[in-house]
């Protein structure tokens, strides 16, 4: 689902189902465009054994290209599949050139940036790496008000923090420390614990921590379902309850994700279709509604 592109993920965008059903048929050849441009980058960032300097000089020469499609020219043959579509859509639904350049900044962040001095550190990477998404989509369903950006922005980012949570165990090993070092030394958790894997007491409590702060994030964004039209606005209620359900998985594994990673299953299915059914607008919207 396109609000996942980034979010919620692991390898290649394995929750990112490219042009669902729910996905509305003239929007799919945009969001498959969308899909391959961010997973393309991500893979210059992240897969293969390249150095560091050659992933920024790839994602560099990707920037290029970027720019040539925003500008009408044509891109460079490498990646023709990738910038041939997307500038279609670009030019279809007047995608924000701003966005697709945010979330180049966020991967170029990945190859050079491990670590995190706070919360709006982090925030600051969620807003180039995950809300970016969100609004690219809103775009392609034609919706720009203030609120439902800034609800948008809540779910990308609690997305993005779940993923961060869920796979404690996978980034770690890789030395990425992803909870801020104020939360870490709040919670009187080391460096070297984390990137060693000690699963604690204060590792966890840590975790709970951070788990509320995505959980909050998510519910202040939730209101959004109510306003994307159709099967999106549906397919948007099941990547919310997704996101929680995870956060629940995480919980019920009492935060021990340095040990395990939590992930749904296909028996969570009907409990998420449930949770989706019943999600209702605030009261607020309701009284607006009502004659």
């Amino acid at each position: 689902m396109p609000w996942t592109m980034r979010a919620v993920s692991v390898e290649h965008y394995e929750n990112f189902p490219v042009a669902s059903l729910l996905c509305p048929p003239r929007l799919r050849p945009a969001v498959v465009a969308l899909y391959g441009f961010a997973r393309t980058a991500d893979d210059l960032a992240d897969e293969g054994d390249a150095t560091p300097e050659q992933r920024l000089v790839d994602l560099a020469r990707y920037r290029r290209d970027l720019d040539a499609v925003l500008a009408g020219e044509a891109p460079s043959g490498r990646w023709a599949t990738v910038f041939v579509p997307l500038a279609a859509a670009i030019r279809d639904f007047r995608l924000p050139g701003s966005l697709l350049h945010d979330l180049l900044s966020a991967f170029e962040q990945d190859v050079i940036k491990h670590d995190y001095t706070d919360r709006a550190d982090l925030l600051d990477y969620c807003r180039r790496s995950a809300n970016p998404v969100g609004r690219l989509v809103l775009q392609l369903h034609g919706i720009h008000d203030d609120a439902a950006l800034t609800q948008s922005d809540a779910i990308c980012t609690a997305l993005q923090l779940t993923n961060f949570w869920q796979d404690m165990r996978i980034d770690t090993a890789r030395g990425r420390l992803y909870p801020p070092r104020a939360d870490r030394l709040r919670r009187r958790v080391s460096d070297h614990a984390l990137l060693s894997g000690e699963d604690s007491d204060a590792a966890r409590r840590l975790l709970a921590d951070l788990v509320s702060w995505a959980r909050s994030l998510m519910l202040s964004g939730s209101p959004l379902v109510h306003r994307v039209p159709g099967r999106a606005g549906w397919e948007l209620r099941l990547v919310v309850q997704g996101g929680l359900r995870i956060l629940e998985k995480i919980e019920a594994l009492d935060h021990a994700t340095l040990r395990e990673r939590p992930t749904l299953r296909w028996f969570d299915a009907p409990l998420l279709l449930w949770r989706a059914v019943c999600m209702r607008p605030p009261m607020s919207a309701l009284a607006r509604t009502t004659p």
